[in-house]
C-alpha cells in the first residue's frame, strides 16, 4: 500500500497535541475523520435528494412529452374539423347564392307577370269602355 501524504499538512498545534484530545474516548476514532466522515455523509445526503429530484424531472419530462403529443393530435384533428367546416360553409354560401339568383329572377317574373295583368285589366277596362259606349 501506498503512504498517503496530504498536500496540506495538520497545523502545527492540533499535531502537537496528547492523542487523548483529538481521539473519542468512546469509539476511538479521531474527530478529525469523524469530522470529514460526517461532511462526506452530508454531501451524500444532499446528492441523494438531487438524485430524487432530476428522477422526479425525469417523469414530468415524459408526462409532459406525452401531453405534447396528445395536445399535438387534437390541434390536427381541430385543422382536419376546421377543413372540413370551411368546405361545407362555402357549399352553403354556393348553395345560397344560387338560391338568391333563383329568387330574384322569379321576382322579376312575378312583377312581369303584375305588370302583364295589370296591362291586361286596364286593357279589359278600355274595352268595356268602348263596350259600354256603343
Amino acid at each position: 500500500m501506498e503512504k498517503h501524504i496530504p498536500v496540506h499538512p495538520l497545523p502545527e498545534e492540533i499535531q502537537m497535541m496528547p492523542r487523548d484530545e483529538t481521539v473519542c474516548k468512546y469509539c476511538g476514532v479521531s474527530y478529525l475523520i469523524l469530522h470529514e466522515f460526517k461532511l462526506l455523509e452530508d454531501k451524500v445526503k444532499a446528492l441523494e435528494e438531487e438524485l430524487q429530484f432530476y428522477q422526479a424531472s425525469v417523469e414530468r419530462e415524459r408526462r409532459l412529452q406525452e401531453e405534447l403529443h396528445s395536445l399535438s393530435q387534437e390541434h390536427e384533428q381541430s385543422k382536419a374539423d376546421s377543413k372540413s367546416k370551411t368546405q361545407r360553409l362555402q357549399i352553403a354560401a354556393m348553395q345560397l347564392n344560387a338560391k338568391e339568383n333563383e329568387l330574384r329572377i322569379l321576382t322579376e317574373e312575378i312583377t312581369a307577370c303584375r305588370q302583364a295583368v295589370k296591362v291586361a285589366e286596364e286593357h279589359q277596362q278600355l274595352l268595356r269602355w268602348k263596350a259600354n259606349s256603343c
